[in-house]
């Protein structure tokens, strides 16, 4: 009774219970530009200077940058003036638009699209499915229909697993030496940023973005230059249509969409295809085989729940689905970072 670790109970629920406002903050002052507007100026600026730029509130801004304070995502400076406002630098890296490394729009998906969905976690918790059409009025039953459901969608949406792979996809791509692979096919590729990286670990590869029609369209208008030679594109749905012979297939964040039947079926397809001694990639968030986390594994599978009909699964689980299909002299490697490397072998 009354032991120092029951005392820290009360602070830990409390720190669980903020955090979407933590997120929120966050997401907010990316939305409205406050990270952009102090990169841009190149000086501190007071809070009613930063809400006449941005046409707020100076009431709501003050509040907002005070907590970005707190949050550590701003610094300020008490002048005889008053309150002067700088970002810090991780946030010049991942909060403004123009960084190469820009988290912007998986933030802006997240606050608008998959936090929607979480508000029905209860429900997708009971009913063990995804929760589209309490959030959108649309019929669950096509998730990725559902993802697309506007152009507009599926732009933020691309936009937002590009700005995913602009930090996490050297990463994943270099736990195994892919350079005797030069044939790649990267399976709903989407905006390329994956594909980009390949071509610039491995130069002498090759990688064709197989995705649907529409996605390839917007990836062209909007993510692929045509000077970009390395990297090529193929119309069509993998599940429905022919997968082309190639060395190398990347499954990246695709299997966790999907139920385990999907998951041996598309896997099949991927062997049969698939040129002797080549291979598959398979780039996931792999849960622990003790189920102690990683928490943030944990906490994408729940999102998995809420938006597909897929989950996380361990190492051993994406193994067991690589041996159904036939793959064999499986590989693993975590990388430290919040996605791994699973490689099959034909």
């Amino acid at each position: 009774m009354g032991s120092t670790e029951d005392l820290e109970y009360p602070q830990i629920i409390m720190q669980y219970s903020n955090g979407f406002l933590i997120s929120k903050v966050m997401f907010t002052a990316c939305e409205l530009g406050v990270f952009d507007l102090l990169l841009e100026s190149g000086k501190p600026l007071s809070s009613d200077a930063i809400a006449a730029h941005l046409g707020a509130s100076t009431i709501g801004m003050a509040r907002l940058l005070d907590a970005c304070v707190g949050l550590k995502l701003l610094t300020v400076e008490m002048t005889q003036e008053g309150a002067l406002y700088r970002s810090t630098e991780i946030s010049n890296i991942y909060l403004t638009k123009s960084s190469p490394k820009s988290q912007y729009h998986i933030m802006m998906y997240y606050s608008n699209t998959v936090y929607l969905c979480w508000q029905y976690l209860a429900d997708a918790v009971r009913e063990g499915r995804n929760q589209y059409e309490r959030a959108f009025g649309i019929s669950s039953k096509d998730p990725f229909g559902v993802m697309y459901r506007s152009d507009e969608e599926m732009l933020k949406f691309m936009a937002g697993q590009n700005s995913v792979w602009s930090i996490c996809g050297r990463d994943v791509l270099a736990a195994f030496d892919l350079s005797p692979f030069t044939q790649i096919y990267d399976l709903g590729g989407g905006g390329g940023a994956l594909a980009r990286e390949c071509v610039s670990l491995y130069p002498n590869s090759t990688v064709t973005i197989y995705d649907l029609p529409k996605v390839v369209q917007v990836a062209k208008e909007q993510f692929v230059s045509p000077e970009e030679c390395q990297i090529a594109f193929h119309e069509g749905d993998f599940f429905n249509d022919s997968i082309p012979e190639a060395e190398l297939y990347i499954l990246s964040k695709i299997l966790h969409d999907w139920d385990d039947d999907k998951c041996k079926q598309l896997l099949a397809k991927v062997y049969k295809a698939c040129k002797p001694g080549g291979g598959v990639l398979l780039v996931e968030s792999l849960l622990n085989e003790d189920k102690s986390g990683p928490v943030e594994t944990q906490l994408y599978s729940m999102n998995m729940l809420v938006q597909t009909e897929g989950k996380e699964r361990t190492a051993e689980e994406y193994s067991k689905l690589l041996e159904a299909a036939g793959f064999g002299v499986i590989q693993v490697k975590r990388t430290g970072k919040l996605y791994d490397a699973v490689l099959g072998r034909k």
